[in-house]
Order: structure tokens, then C-alpha cells, then sequence
């Protein structure tokens, strides 16, 4: 339960929601352009001795290029730290003052930020708020609107329990995944179960993928958003719980690809906008969701293709152009980072490719470069994300244990090999670690922490190596040795001989937040040919086993399964195959 505090003086009447949340009331136009500004101030969690608060200013008065907002406690609260906003307080006085990113103020406009706080006893409603020194909430002289009386008091919140780290930058947790179970979605899990010998991975959990506006409220009679919070609500019991959602439908989405595109055009960022994540956001900021841990997988596939596929070089598309110019990708992503980190119990992970994509130096450091950009512009900041996910959907190995970058055979170093193709990676958890310290070097939060998708990198099976292969060439060496098996590292449709990898696990390594499934094992990842389909999903040759292949893949042959139906409906040739070369074995 939350409680939050618009206006308690003359200018605004106050009247107490049913659920215990205040709710402004100004009757006429008159009274809102007399009042210079308006304050929302919310506290959105309390336990015994510690809350989270949210704050809204909207500016009725001149626009504004800073801001500064000040108020004073009644009692002995005290602000630990802020998101969003410079915090400071002295004694009972508070001073919230705009960050680089958020001092624009339009007439008319709001700013939002958050912080958290400690208090014992009583933790009161602050009473007044001044911005730049003139008072919100406060009539200007032009009238006053009628008071319709005392609201009732709506009380202490429940208590939510004491978070598991209440001191970090944003007052959320460090490790959404740490402590907490993963959410079952009983969609995948049914199909699973349905298979032979699946049961035994049923209850593993799986993202709910969030690919088109439609499935907001649920496709075909499926489940929406809600359904799967209130599930999620429903599997969580008395404990912690995350849940993952992958924010997937950008204006020209999968440039590079076409097995995975999109239903709106390059152009329709307003649309993605308003009909896509506000009402992602506003579902998720639902109070009777508070209690659960979030987990956002912002936009695979996205700001990699800019850095890589979009100027020009052997893998470039005219598609990936357009949306580098139009700037749709970073504007939709900035905004996804904002609304949906705004939210006290959301974290975002950017998707940040994988190592046979962006492990070369031409494109790790301007990759870094591009998500320090989209996640400090257009309202958003480094304060919304939490971390970022690697081998989303692909098959790269999570480690290596017979290949490593510094291995050398007969004085060449193995970078040589075709296959690494002097690459500085050769496996997901080392490109993982790298890059996380490079974004921390960049400006993103020290805490910042990295997901590995290890749905289907598993590699298991009579095909896995048991030792390093032979010494007589570089080439030799590493294909004999690696556990990755794909053809060439640069195919990721639907791939042969692959298995189930690891099982989702929180802090497995340094700087890994966990191991997930966000990739459902069993979906397929694109049609092995043309397929007619409402969902904007074109045909795409790396998902044909016919195919030879292109200059992404070195013209190799594609590596696919035949006989796949459209990305994201169920496989189960391929659901078989991953099962039987699970590694760890499945048991």
C-alpha cells in the first residue's frame, strides 16, 4: 500500500482514495493555472524502519532549464539516497535538486524522482514544497477552489518486509536474483511437460516474451501481462521472486534479420511509445505488484546492429541505416529505461549481444560508447539500469574449459584460428565480465551486474569435447577442443546438435548477476522457409539448412534444423534435441 501527498493546503482539496492513496482533486481550469506547481509525493514502501518514496513536480509557471525542490519532516526522517535527483538534507530540511539529464522543465511539464529513507516512529506526510522558492500546491490569489473537507487518514502501509539491501544507489537490491525463487510461466512449462521426458525441466524458469502490442492483454486467449503478474504474485508465497519479461517491438525491429522483425514501422517510435511501454509501465507500476522483483530484458538485438550493422561494412543492411539515422532504436530505448526504471521494484537489463558479435576491438569499445549514449539521453540515466544480458537467444558456450584466448600452438596464438577469427573472446562469461568492466569505466554504476542466457548453450551429448584437441594446427586445436559446436559462431538459427546449458542460477561468478532462461528452450527462433504470419516475421535464410550461407557467417552453411515454424511457436524436434544434449545432464 502506498501513500502519497498532492496538496494538504488551500489550493488543492485532498480526498482519500479507497485504496489508502491520496488523490488530488482542483476543481475548474482556473484553480490549476493559478497554482504554480504541484507536488505528488508518494511513499510507494515502508517497513519498520525504512522506506522508498517516489515525487512528481509538474510545473504550471515559466519553463525551466534547473529545478529545485525543497520541503522539511516533522519528525526525524532522514534521506539515505536518491535516484533521478541530487538529495541533500540538513536537519528537517530536504533539497532535492534536477540532474545534468532532467533540468528541462516545460510549462506544463514533470519530472519524476525517487529516494529512500530511514525514520523510527511515526513517518509523516511532509506539508509544504517550494520550487526555485515559490510554493506548490498554494493558490497564486486568482482563487481558491472550494476545501471539501478533511480526508480521511489512510495509514500506515502494510509492512512489506525488510528489503534484502536497502543501501544501494537506487534502493533497490544489488542482485534482483539473489534470494529469490524464478518464475514459473505455466505456458512454457505446460509445453515442456507435454514433451517426452520434459517434465523433468518443467519447472524451470522461463521469460515472458513481450514481442507485440497484443500480447499486453494476452494473444489467442493466452495469458497477458497481468495474468502472468498475478501468477507470479501466486508462486512468490511468502518469499522473493523474479520475474523476467523481455521489452521486445522497437519501430524497425531485428534490422539484421528477418526472421524476428517487428509489427511497427521504422517510424512509429510515438507508437511504441504510448501504446506499447506506457502500458508495460503503468500494469507494472500497480501496487498489488510490489512485492515481486522485475526483471526487464531491454530489446535484444537492438543497439548492437547499430554499432555493427548500420555503416557500411560486409554485414551492413539498408534497414539498420535508416534506424541509425531516424535515432528510433536509441530514442526507444531511453525510453524504456526510463519509464520502466521509474519503477521501484523494475531492473533493467540491456541487451548487450554476444561475444562472436562484439568481441572484436573495432566493435567492444564503440559498443560500450553507444549504451553509456542511450542510457544517459533522452530522460533516462545510468541510475536505470541495472545491468545488462549477454547471449540472449544464442548458443554461444558460457565458458570454455578447453580453449582459452591465451592458449598458443606452435608459437601461433589461437586468435589465428578461423574459428575466433582473432576475436579477444571465446566464450560468454569471459566477454561477460569484460565488458561489465568497461561500462563501470565508461559511467555506469559500480553495481552493475551481467545475465548470461544459458538456455540452449549446453552443448552436451556424444559431440562434446572431453579435452583439448590435437597440437598439429591452430585450427585443429581449437575445433577440436571447443565445446561450442555450431559451424561457424555466427549462426543462431534454430541450431543443430545443441543442448539445454546450465540452469538458472543467481551469482554463479563474479559480476554475474545470474544465469537465466530468457530465450524459452523449444521455441523456435525463426521459419526454415516462408511462412504467411500477421506478426511482421519475415523468412530468413540462416533459419534454412539449404542455405550456404553469407558474409555474417563467413559463408558457411546455416547449421539450422529443418522443418522449423515461425520464431517464438513451439519446436519440438528442436525442444528433443536440446533435451538429449543437456549439459549438465538433465536428471
Amino acid at each position: 500500500m502506498s501513500r502519497s501527498r498532492t496538496a494538504i493546503l488551500a489550493a488543492l482539496a485532498l480526498v482519500a482514495g479507497a485504496s489508502g492513496t491520496a488523490l488530488a482533486v482542483v476543481p475548474g481550469s482556473s484553480g490549476i493555472a493559478a497554482i504554480p506547481c504541484t507536488v505528488d509525493y508518494k511513499v510507494q514502501n515502508q517497513w519498520d524502519s525504512g522506506f522508498t518514496t517516489a515525487v512528481t513536480i509538474t510545473n504550471n509557471s515559466a519553463a525551466k532549464t534547473s529545478w529545485s525542490l525543497k520541503w522539511s519532516y516533522a519528525g526525524n526522517q532522514r534521506v539515505t539516497n536518491g535516484w533521478n535527483a541530487k538529495v541533500t538534507q540538513s536537519g528537517t530540511a530536504v533539497t532535492a535538486a534536477n540532474e545534468s539529464y532532467n533540468g528541462a522543465l516545460a510549462t506544463g511539464g514533470s519530472v519524476s524522482f525517487g529516494f529512500q529513507g530511514s525514520y523510527s516512529g511515526s513517518n509523516a506526510l511532509p506539508t509544504a514544497f517550494t520550487l526555485d522558492g515559490v510554493a506548490c500546491n498554494v493558490d497564486n490569489g486568482s482563487g481558491t477552489p472550494t476545501d471539501p473537507g478533511t480526508p480521511t487518514d489512510p495509514g500506515t502501509p502494510t509492512d512489506p518486509g525488510t528489503p534484502t539491501d536497502p543501501g544501494t544507489p537506487t534502493g533497490k537490491v544489488d542482485n534482483p536474483y539473489v534470494g529469490a525463487k524464478g518464475y514459473v510461466n505455466p505456458e512454457w512449462s505446460a509445453h515442456a511437460a507435454a514433451e517426452p521426458g520434459g517434465s523433468k525441466v518443467a519447472n524451470q524458469s522461463t521469460a515472458v516474451w513481450l514481442d507485440r502490442i497484443a500480447a499486453i492483454n494476452g494473444v489467442n486467449g493466452g495469458m497477458g501481462l497481468r495474468a502472468h503478474l498475478d501468477e507470479a504474485v501466486k508462486q512468490k508465497g511468502s518469499g522473493q521472486l523474479v520475474i523476467q519479461l523481455v521489452i521486445y517491438d522497437l519501430p524497425g525491429r531485428d534490422c539484421a534479420a528477418l526472421a524476428s522483425n517487428g509489427e511497427l514501422g521504422p517510424t512509429e517510435i510515438d507508437k511504441y511509445k504510448s501504446q506499447y511501454i506506457d502500458p508495460i509501465a503503468s500494469i507494472l507500476s500497480d501496487s498489488k505488484y510490489a512485492g515481486l522483483r522485475i526483471a526487464t530484458v531491454i530489446e535484444p538485438d537492438s543497439l548492437p546492429n547499430l554499432v555493427t550493422n548500420a555503416g557500411g561494412t560486409a554485414g551492413s543492411t539498408d534497414a539498420c541505416a535508416t534506424m541509425k539515422a531516424n535515432g528510433n532504436y536509441e530514442k526507444g530505448v531511453s525510453y524504456a529505461l526510463d519509464k520502466l526504471g521509474a519503477i521501484p521494484n523494475v531492473y533493467n537489463y540491456i541487451d548487450a549481444g554476444h561475444h562472436a558479435w562484439l568481441g572484436w576491438d573495432s566493435n567492444f569499445d564503440p559498443t560500450v560508447q553507444e549504451f553509456y549514449k542511450v542510457a544517459t539521453t533522452n530522460g533516462a540515466s545510468v541510475n536505470d539500469v541495472t545491468g545488462f544480458i549477454v547471449n540472449t537467444a544464442n548458443y554461444g558456450a558460457t565458458t570454455e574449459p578447453f580453449v582459452k584466448i591465451t592458449d598458443s600452438v606452435n608459437g601461433q596464438t589461437v586468435r589465428q584460428s578461423k574459428w575466433i577469427d582473432w576475436n579477444w573472446y571465446v566464450d560468454e562469461q569471459s566477454f561477460a565480465q569484460a565488458l561489465r568492466t568497461k561500462l563501470v569505466a565508461a559511467g555506469f554504476n559500480s553495481g552493475l551486474g551481467m545475465l548470461v542466457d544459458t538456455s540452449r548453450n549446453g552443448w552436451g551429448g556424444s559431440a562434446r569435447p572431453t579435452a583439448a584437441g590435437p597440437t598439429t594446427s591452430v585450427d585443429a586445436y581449437v575445433n577440436g577442443g571447443r565445446i561450442d559446436r555450431r559451424i561457424h559462431a555466427g549462426n543462431w538459427c534454430n541450431q543443430s546438435g545443441a543442448g539445454l546449458g546450465e540452469r538458472p542460477k543467481s551469482a554463479p561468478a563474479a559480476g554475474i548477476d545470474a544465469y537465466v532462461w530468457v530465450k524459452p528452450p523449444g521455441e523456435s527462433d525463426g521459419a526454415s522457409s516462408a511462412i504467411a504470419n500477421d506478426e511482421g516475421k519475415g523468412f530468413d535464410r540462416m533459419c534454412d539448412p539449404t542455405y550456404g550461407g553469407n558474409a555474417r557467417n563467413g559463408n558457411n552453411p546455416t547449421g539450422a534444423l529443418p522443418n522449423s515454424p515461425l520464431a517464438g511457436k513451439w519446436f519440438s524436434a528442436q525442444f528433443q534435441q536440446l533435451l538429449q544434449n543437456a549439459y549438465p545432464a538433465v536428471s
